[in-house]
């Protein structure tokens, strides 16, 4: 190999351990501002968007199982953030809905990392926009990423795992 190509090699790994970092250290910012985790935050964010959503709207809307997402609305359940209600349309399914405590909540987190991601991806040329996508799924494919269960949270690790010390 040559100089320049290892020169390319590390630039490229120094400019994916920086999103690493960045997400993770916007994890640790919302868990002490908010005390949530982004994907919890996320899921707040959706029941705010919407009209009494199920889990299984919630996990088609963020892409993850539906099993990841009663994970996170138990969590937000047991904090006080959002409620369960029997569904009028239909009595074996549940909506879920917003307390104020999850209102204060979303009032009171910082800007999403996402959120701040898709104003910047917006201003892009659709060009650029198209180019940006496919150099991303490559990189996923080089770590044979393909499949696993992503959302449009940025955050690490799985997003139903719990942290010691860390928002559940």
């Amino acid at each position: 190999m040559t100089q320049n190509l290892h020169n390319r090699i590390d630039e490229s790994l120094i400019a994916l351990r920086r999103i690493l970092r960045a997400t993770e250290i916007y994890g640790r910012d919302l868990a002490q501002a908010a005390g949530v985790t982004p994907a919890q935050l996320r899921v707040l964010q959706i029941v705010e968007e919407r009209v009494d959503p199920t889990p299984k709207a919630l996990a088609t809307q963020m892409g993850v199982s539906q099993a990841t997402v009663t994970s996170l609305v138990d969590k937000l359940v047991a904090r006080g953030m959002a409620q369960r209600h029997a569904s009028e349309r239909d009595r074996r399914q549940s909506n879920i809905v917003l307390t104020e405590r999850g209102r204060r909540t979303l009032e009171e987190a910082p800007d999403a990392l996402q959120q701040r991601y898709a104003r910047k991806f917006a201003e892009l040329a659709d060009w650029e926009q198209a180019q940006l996508v496919a150099s991303l799924e490559r990189v996923a494919d080089m770590f044979d990423a393909r499949g696993l269960d992503a959302s449009p949270v940025l955050a690490t690790g799985a997003l139903q795992a719990e942290r010691k010390g860390g928002p559940e």
